[in-house]
């Protein structure tokens, strides 16, 4: 998915905008996303391509949604992340490219892993 920064401005909140195609950070404790414990879907806030599932997502303490694994394995790129002098693996939506968070490998079984995403990168759809 190809468009200009102008038209991600103008479809993007700034918090958004911040986020998504700045690579910024929400400030903990701040999205509604992380205390909401309906079920559904996480989707990607840009582009709506489904991230997460409500049934992967637990309590990390940490002030960020976080999940134990993605919907689908395709539909997030991780890439090595040595910004701010250490080195970690940042979370990008494989549609649009925009980045989600970071995952880190001290989460719950089954997988061990912690996706902990910014709340403002994603949307949530209830389940009906």
């Amino acid at each position: 998915m190809i468009k200009t920064d102008a038209e991600w401005k103008s479809q993007l909140t700034p918090e958004q905008y911040n986020v998504l195609r700045q690579k910024g950070t929400e400030y903990a404790f701040t999205s509604p996303l992380n205390d909401n414990h309906d079920k559904g879907t996480f989707e990607c806030a840009a582009c709506d391509l489904p991230l997460f599932s409500s049934a992967q997502k637990f309590d990390s303490g940490t002030g960020w949604p976080s999940f134990w694994a993605p919907i689908k394995k395709a539909n997030v790129i991780e890439e090595t992340d040595k910004s701010l002098g250490m080195t970690r693996t940042e979370v990008s939506c494989a549609r649009c490219e925009g980045h989600l968070g970071h995952v880190f490998d001290d989460g719950p079984k089954p997988t061990g892993l912690r996706y902990c995403m910014n709340g403002v990168a994603m949307k949530f759809v209830k389940q009906a």
